[in-house]
């Protein structure tokens, strides 16, 4: 069994040994950029004869001569010449700009493609436009997939984490190419089929929220070391190598030690860098649809506005002159105890962000009916992708014994880690304000924890507000389902709001 396990779906209506003669390549990929030209030497290297083709002509003639030389790529020169040679079905591999990009080459694709033929968007499409996509080509007797490649340069190189959905029909024709250059755990691809229509671009977007986080977090621990505790880069780098062999082991740990310690011409190179973090949307994606979801998904909201604030550098560089924090910066305690509190601080937080992106998941998959596999889904990103890490396979665990597990932090093992965390994650956030640390993710990780768990929240105020100025109603606890409006100053009237959600 694949990483992702069994989805239940019925898999008679395709023959995948279906094949015609004239074509020479087993699949071709549009776009050679650093993803479209790694994938493709992958797939070289896996045994499947790739087309590459690319709208700039000059592109294809240098990798040919280049990158590919020596192997059993093909190139073509036109979208013409890259159909005619192609084994049918056809599967032609979109790795473009997300947007108009791929519908243009998707127009130009239609006619020439018969019934039965594939598209796959392997870019960082919006999860709608693949559901539209799905049912426009659909209707043409074509089959689309959009799948998510996480793992960057080297991954889609070496073995990223692919999660493709869309139709259903095509997975038979290209499970073996995707689980073959995917990355493995303990032997399995991290590769399977994850739902119909935008599931696999959703996948994909929750998975950079997370990133967004899990890089959002790690910056807010160097930044309190560096700055409260007056390390130097290299003795974080060590500490960030020493936390990757711990419950923190993970590739964004991994290359961050790196980084911090890296040295040119005998100078640190990090401090040289301009502190304005940029974005391509996906982080954003990801807290607008659980605005619109209605899912308090705290902390990746919370990273993509750091980097927003980050952006704001000018303004940044006026106010440090004139607005003033507090007049003790520097943590008088005990150094090393502080850097272990740090630690527990990042893993607690981690774990919170995950357990919001589940929620995320859930809810998608209850709008959309996708039968989303949650325990496959973190063990295809234990293998590959940019937030590859060692607990991913607790995630997996989790699942495993409870598949309707309502929240991650529900489940026994999480429960006891964020236990053992409580009191150091306390005292970093804590300490974080009384020094004039900006710890923003730290802190509304600790905020959802601390709303999460309360059995009574303030909403009732909230409620009788509404009420108040709006004449909204609200529910009494001895009668629920039950709406009622008050008039609260005597001098309202008895006619309520009627009801809408916004």
């Amino acid at each position: 069994m694949s990483c992702c396990g069994l989805f239940g779906f019925q898999r008679n209506s395709v023959n995948p040994s279906k094949k015609m003669s004239q074509g020479v390549a087993d699949i071709a990929v549009v776009g050679l950029a650093v993803m479209g030209q790694n994938l493709i030497l992958n797939m070289n290297d896996h045994g499947f004869v790739v087309c590459a083709y690319n709208r700039t002509v000059e592109k294809v003639d240098r990798f040919l001569a280049n990158e590919a030389k020596g192997t059993k790529i093909v190139g073509a020169r036109s979208i013409q010449e890259m159909i005619n040679s192609l084994k049918s079905p056809r599967r032609v591999m979109l790795m473009v700009q997300a947007g108009k990009a791929v519908d243009d080459f998707i127009e130009q694709l239609v006619p020439l493609l018969s019934n039965g033929d594939i598209i796959i968007d392997g870019g960082n499409s919006d999860y709608k436009d693949s559901q539209r996509r799905y049912h426009y080509l659909k209707q043409k007797g074509l089959y689309y997939i959009g799948t998510g490649v996480s793992g960057g340069e080297e991954g889609a190189r070496y073995g990223p984490s692919i999660m493709p959905g869309g139709s259903l029909e095509a997975w038979p024709f290209v499970k073996d190419i995707f689980q073959s250059i995917s990355a493995k755990v303990e032997n399995e691809p991290c590769c399977d089929w994850v739902g119909t229509d935008g599931a696999g671009h959703f996948v994909k977007m929750v998975h950079n929220g997370i990133e967004y986080g899990d890089m959002q977090l790690i910056c807010e621990a160097y930044d309190i070391m560096l700055n409260s505790l007056d390390l130097d880069l290299n003795e974080i780098g060590n500490i960030f190598t020493e936390w990757n062999k711990t419950e923190l082991d993970s590739f964004l740990i991994e290359i961050t030690a790196n980084i911090l310690k890296y040295k040119e011409n005998g100078e640190f190179v990090l401090p040289k860098i301009k502190d304005s973090a940029g974005q391509k949307g996906t982080g954003k994606w990801t807290a607008i649809e659980s605005l619109d979801y209605g899912i308090p998904v705290t902390l990746i909201g919370e990273s993509v506005f750091a980097r927003c604030l980050s952006s704001l550098i000018g303004e940044r560089a006026n106010a440090s002159k004139v607005l003033h924090g507090p007049a003790n910066t520097k943590y008088a305690g005990d150094k090393k105890e502080f850097v272990e509190a740090i630690r527990k601080a990042l893993y607690a937080s981690k774990i919170i962000s995950y357990a919001q992106g589940f929620m995320l998941l859930k809810e998608a998959a209850k709008k959309h009916s996708w039968n989303l596999n949650y325990g496959g889904i973190a063990l295809m990103w234990r293998g590959g992708c940019i937030i590859r890490s060692q607990f991913l396979g607790n995630i997996k665990s989790a699942f495993d014994k409870n598949p309707n597990l309502e929240n991650l932090l529900l489940d026994e093992f999480f429960t006891q880690e964020i236990h053992k965390c409580q009191d150091s994650w306390r005292k970093v956030v804590s300490q974080g304000v009384l020094l004039g640390v900006p710890l923003p993710c730290f802190s509304t990780a600790l905020a959802f924890y601390d709303g999460y768990r309360s059995k009574r929240l303030p909403a009732n105020l909230i409620q009788a507000q509404r009420d108040y100025f709006g004449a909204h109603t609200y529910e009494l606890l001895s009668n629920p389902g039950v709406y009622v409006h008050t008039n609260w100053t005597g001098h309202g009237g008895n006619v309520s709001s009627s009801a809408y959600t916004a």
